[in-house]
């Protein structure tokens, strides 16, 4: 400020009010425009994290379920009537499902296993 406007705005204190509110609303301004830029830049990475803890856990739950089913299945002997039993009953099951959601079942899935 000059002398000549620092000793007007002494002499009109709304004039000094005024330009009080003028930089209040200016920073404001400022401060939306840099929380608005700093989210856009944030987002991203939120649904990046997001994206990968959903695929880690899917992965680990399916793999912790699968693998010690493909572990016992692949260390029973297949022909007894144990694993004739469970494959009939898998294409039933199969079977009833494509029933309920109104699709055909196919032919493989009604025919039972050979004893």
């Amino acid at each position: 400020m000059t002398q000549d406007s620092a000793s007007s705005a002494a002499r009109d204190p709304l004039a000094s009010v005024a330009d009080a509110m003028q930089a209040a609303a200016s920073s404001v301004t400022q401060g939306a425009t840099a929380a608005r830029q700093a989210a856009e830049k944030a987002l991203p990475s939120v649904g990046m994290f997001a994206n990968r803890f959903l695929y880690t856990t899917c992965y680990a739950v399916s793999y912790g379920v699968v693998f010690p089913l493909a572990l016992v299945a692949l260390s029973v002997p297949q022909n007894n009537p144990l694993v004739h039993g469970m494959i009939d009953g898998s294409r039933a099951a199969r079977s009833k499902v494509d029933e309920m959601l109104g699709g055909t079942p196919s032919a493989a899935a009604e025919a039972p296993a050979a004893v």
